[in-house]
C-alpha cells in the first residue's frame, strides 16, 4: 500500500543539511539531461488569479518518478492558512504504480532555501557574512537556516512591507540563528552594504536596483515566479553575472529577465549558466571579488522529486509514516 507523510513527518525527515547535499546531484542531473522534467504547466483559478501548478520529474540517481501539485493562494493568509501548499505523489518507477504521497509545503520551503545555499556555496565571497533578507515569510526563514550553512554569519537585517511582520520575524530568528538581525525601514536600507541578499518576497515591482546592491555581493531572488513579477531592477540584472536553476523555466517564467529583456537592458543570452552546470564545473563562477552575482531560481520538479525520494527512504527505513489503501 502507497506510504502517507504529513507535514510534521517530512520535517523530521529531512534536515537542511541533508536537502543541501541531496540538491546538489539533483541539480547536475537536471543540467546534464540525466534528469528530466518539462516546463511546469500553470493554472489561474477565480477571481484572484491564483495559481495551480503542476510539476512532473523523474531522476536517474536515485531512479524516482514523481510530480508536485502546487497552489499559490494568496488570499489563504486572511483565512490563517499558508499561501503555498503542495501536494507530492512519488510512483514506482518499474511500475508507475502509486508508492506514496507527501505533503509538499514544508518540502517547497525547505528544497528552495537548500538550492539557493548551493547557489551561495559556490558563488558567494568565501568571507561574506553580512546576509539582507527582503520577504518575511517561511522563505526568510528557511534561507536563513540554510545560508548558515554555508557561510559564517555575523549580521542579519531583514525588510517586508509590514513593520509588525519584519519585528516577529527578527524577534522569532534571532535566538534560533544564533546572531543579532535588525530591522529595516526599507529595501535599500537592508541590502547596503550587505554580501548577501535574499529576496524572497510577493512583489510584482522592482524592490533593489543598480546603486542599491555593493560590489561583490551575491543575490539569491526567490521570487518573482511569473512573467509579469519581478522585485529586481533591470539594470541591477544586467550588472550581475547571471545564473539559473534552468533555462527553459527561467526565459519563459522569471520576470526578473523576461521584463529586462523587453526592456532592452539583456541581451538574448543573458544566462552565464545553470547552477548544475556551475557545480559540474562546466561553466565560471564568480570571476572577480567586486562582481555581483545572480542566482534566479523558479524551483524545480526535481528538486521536489530527490528530496520526496529521500524522505521516503528513510520512512521506510525507520517506519515513519502510515500505509493507506487506495
Amino acid at each position: 500500500m502507497p506510504l502517507l507523510l504529513d507535514e510534521n513527518d517530512t520535517r523530521s525527515l529531512l534536515t537542511m543539511p541533508d536537502l543541501i547535499a541531496a540538491m546538489r546531484p539533483a541539480m547536475i542531473e537536471y543540467s546534464s539531461g540525466r534528469a528530466r522534467q518539462p516546463l511546469r504547466s500553470v493554472l489561474e483559478v477565480g477571481e484572484n488569479r491564483s495559481i495551480f501548478a503542476s510539476m512532473p520529474a523523474s531522476l536517474h540517481d536515485p531512479v524516482a518518478v514523481g510530480t508536485k501539485l502546487v497552489t499559490v493562494f494568496p488570499a489563504n493568509h486572511a483565512r490563517g492558512l499558508p499561501s503555498h501548499l503542495a501536494t507530492i505523489v512519488l510512483l514506482d518507477p518499474e511500475t508507475g504504480a502509486l508508492m506514496a504521497i507527501l505533503d509538499g509545503r514544508y518540502i517547497t520551503e525547505a528544497r528552495t532555501a537548500a538550492v539557493s545555499a548551493l547557489s551561495a556555496d559556490v558563488l558567494a565571497r568565501r568571507d561574506a557574512g553580512i546576509l539582507a533578507i527582503l520577504g518575511s515569510g517561511v522563505q526568510a526563514r528557511s534561507h536563513l537556516q540554510a545560508l548558515k550553512c554555508v557561510r559564517t554569519l555575523h549580521e542579519v537585517r531583514v525588510w517586508s512591507p509590514h513593520e509588525s511582520h519584519r519585528t516577529a520575524l527578527a524577534r522569532e530568528m534571532e535566538p534560533l540563528a544564533g546572531v543579532r538581525i535588525t530591522t529595516a525601514e526599507s529595501p535599500a536600507l537592508a541590502v547596503q552594504g550587505a554580501d548577501l541578499i535574499v529576496t524572497a518576497t510577493a512583489s510584482t515591482t522592482a524592490l533593489i536596483d543598480a546603486g542599491d546592491v555593493s560590489e561583490g555581493a551575491h543575490i539569491c531572488a526567490v521570487g518573482a515566479c511569473r512573467p509579469g513579477h519581478r522585485e529586481l531592477g533591470g539594470r541591477l540584472v544586467a550588472q550581475s553575472r547571471l545564473f539559473v536553476d534552468s533555462r527553459v523555466g527561467a526565459t519563459a517564467e522569471a520576470g526578473d529577465i523576461v521584463l529586462a529583456q523587453a526592456e532592452g537592458l539583456l541581451g538574448p543570452d543573458p544566462i552565464a549558466g545553470e547552477l548544475g552546470e556551475l557545480l559540474a564545473g562546466r561553466v565560471t563562477g564568480r570571476q572577480t571579488d567586486a562582481e555581483i552575482t545572480l542566482f534566479k531560481s523558479l524551483g524545480m520538479a526535481v528538486e521536489d522529486v530527490a528530496a520526496a525520494h529521500l524522505a521516503y527512504s528513510r520512512a521506510r527505513d525507520q517506519g515513519c509514516g502510515r500505509q493507506v489503501a487506495v
